[in-house]
């Protein structure tokens, strides 16, 4: 393992992976509120952030996309709520943000091992 492949890098990794993976399905979401029959489609945060805990080392790891069930259908078959995708994607904002924040300090973390090992 080298110096910058350590698990917490690895799992900021994996977190912004879950959350750029999530922003994308939101957005695809709300491209197709107009599309007759789409159905909305999400995957479990916080589950699939604990799934990829145990899958550190593998890359096989992918999260699962699921038709959500229970909202509102329109007369043409479309259950996309801009209330709830609007939302959600405020949400995955935020924890994108948060993601980066900490991988920053993760990384200032690292910088100053490597400049006081030097002292």
């Amino acid at each position: 393992m080298s110096m910058m492949e350590n698990p917490n890098l690895r799992r900021l990794e994996r977190y912004l992976d879950l959350a750029a993976a999530r922003q994308t399905i939101v957005a695809s979401n709300l491209a197709n509120v107009d599309t007759p029959g789409y159905r909305t489609r999400d995957l479990d945060f916080n589950a699939e952030l604990r799934r990829a805990e145990t899958h550190l080392t593998s890359d096989a790891a992918r999260p699962v996309v699921r038709e959500v069930e229970g909202l509102t259908e329109r007369p043409d078959g479309n259950n996309v709520s801009l209330e709830r995708e609007s939302m959600l994607l405020a949400q995955t904002q935020l924890q994108f943000r948060l993601g980066v924040q900490l991988l920053r300090a993760e990384l200032r973390r690292v910088q100053l091992a490597i400049t006081e090992g030097r002292g």
